[in-house]
């Protein structure tokens, strides 16, 4: 079965979110379970030049864009044993930043287009076309438009991966044929309200539809969820399934990670007691083991919860014997709200404001709790990160963290969970976390099966094999 991963980013070559980290570890994995998985992804001038001294060009091929045609050089590279292409176009990809363009409709509609037009070109017909977000949910619906029926394309299936609802690729009508290039027999399946709406062309044409959690394909038939696409979604449901992320599991490994200041295990676990202290030193806190050091790693804005923390933080610290060590950058209220909790209590809460890999690294190991209030979260990554280096999460249930998190309330749960999104149930799974640590034995047990947690890429990749067989039986 040959698969081609179509992403607008990846890890190594360009990321701004999750979609990098997927489309930089997914295709690992499937190549390690006999799939034959390649990867698609723009050649954005930001490209790190030691990944382009590594490529080789191809060909070079003419898109069409509407009416015009647009260059497209082919270059290709091999990374960790997957092989990438890498679409060149300095006219719509040599900027500084990938997305916030007044033209991405147009730069991601030649991408969508490329995509489809290099398959003679790279030796390689995919069976499953696997694309990705609003920026190449074009590619389903030029394949049925233009495609499908040509000598060499028969028979391609293609599916689309939701990352995140929220951003579908909205445009004014009166592009349809002049930038996209499509025509009347077209327009029902993008036009959605007063706009047209690239993310629902995809829902409609894709033979699949999936999610980055269980919980979120369900969640996203709630209005609440949806950003206005749950009719849709609703009438295209039997296409619509979940399949949850993995992280990759050699990359964030604490008995390997040079980044942490002390190498531990599910084995032997002793040294994360070390990599608390060195944390507490490097971000000005108390160094105390008897209080529990709680991890905040995020972009402050309000989906991922900091109005709930907004509410309740004074209350928090003033009444609860606690340290945070925070990182992010974000809303500027949320921004303020971290260095006049870290004024007020000297010692007691240390902020980093941007965001730091390396640190990051280090308040997964030496925190003790880490907390993700999330009102909504497709899937999360950073509370496996953090189950992966024994510290213990905090979270809503919400998208994959519930389908990630379980209360530890019965004995057996790997966190600590709060179903409404209201600031004192919060406060409450803060306050059972923080009881849960000054009992020692049951918080060794705790940290111990947290470690234990397999959120690994070779489930997830399992998933998707099955859902891809069910395409091409």
């Amino acid at each position: 079965m040959k698969v081609l991963y179509v992403a607008s980013e990846a890890l190594p070559f360009a990321a701004s979110g999750g979609l990098a980290d997927v489309a930089g570890s997914l295709p690992k994995a499937l190549r390690r379970q006999r799939v034959a998985c390649r990867v698609v992804m723009p050649l954005y001038g930001t490209i790190d030049q030691k990944y382009r001294e590594k490529m080789k060009f191809i060909t070079s091929i003419m898109v069409p864009v509407s009416w015009r045609r647009q260059y497209c050089g082919i270059f290709e590279t091999n990374h960790n044993g997957v092989i990438y292409y890498l679409i060149d176009n300095e006219y719509y990809f040599k900027r500084d930043t990938l997305y916030g363009h007044y033209d991405d409709g147009e730069r991601f509609a030649f991408f969508s287009r490329a995509v489809l037009e290099i398959l003679p070109y790279i030796d390689f017909k995919p069976d499953i076309i696997n694309c990705n977000d609003w920026q190449s949910a074009l590619v389903p619906v030029y394949y049925d438009a233009f495609y499908a029926r040509n000598e060499g394309y028969t028979g391609i299936k293609t599916v689309l991966t939701i990352h995140n609802i929220q951003y579908q690729g909205m445009y004014s009508n009166d592009i349809l044929g002049d930038v996209f290039g499509f025509g009347e027999e077209q327009a029902s399946l993008l036009e959605f309200g007063p706009c047209i709406n690239l993310l629902k062309g995809g829902i409609e044409c894709a033979d699949r539809v999936t999610t980055v959690s269980e919980t979120y394909a369900n969640e996203i038939l709630d209005p609440w969820f949806s950003h206005g696409l749950h009719p849709i979604l609703e009438a295209r449901r039997y296409k619509l399934s979940g399949i949850l992320n993995g992280i990759d599991t050699v990359n964030y490994d604490p008995a390997t990670d040079k980044n942490i200041f002390a190498p531990y295990s599910a084995e032997d676990f002793s040294n994360k007691s070390v990599n608390k202290a060195k944390l507490q030193e490097r971000m000005g806190l108390e160094q105390r083991d008897d209080v529990p050091l709680i991890g905040i790693i995020s972009r402050f804005v309000t989906h991922k919860g900091f109005d709930l923390v907004k509410k309740v933080a004074w209350d928090l610290l003033a009444n609860n014997d606690i340290q945070l060590a925070v990182l992010g950058s974000g809303e500027r209220e949320y921004e303020d709200l971290f260095l006049k909790l870290s004024a007020s209590f000297p010692g007691r809460v240390g902020v980093t404001i941007g965001f730091v890999p390396e640190l990051a690294r280090k308040i997964y190991a030496g925190a003790d709790l880490f907390l993700m209030p999330s009102k909504s979260e497709p899937c999360g990554l950073a509370q496996m990160v953090a189950l992966r280096y024994g510290t213990v999460p905090i979270v809503r249930e919400t998208g994959g963290l519930k389908d990630t998190i379980t209360d530890s309330g019965d004995g057996k749960g790997n966190g600590f969970t709060f179903k409404t999104y209201d600031a004192y149930d919060m406060l409450d799974a803060i306050r059972r976390g923080v009881a849960a640590y000054h009992d020692k034995e049951y918080w060794k047990t705790l940290v111990e099966r947290a470690l234990k947690c397999d959120n690994s890429w070779s489930k997830s990749a399992k998933e998707y094999i099955r859902l891809y067989k069910s395409l091409v039986k």
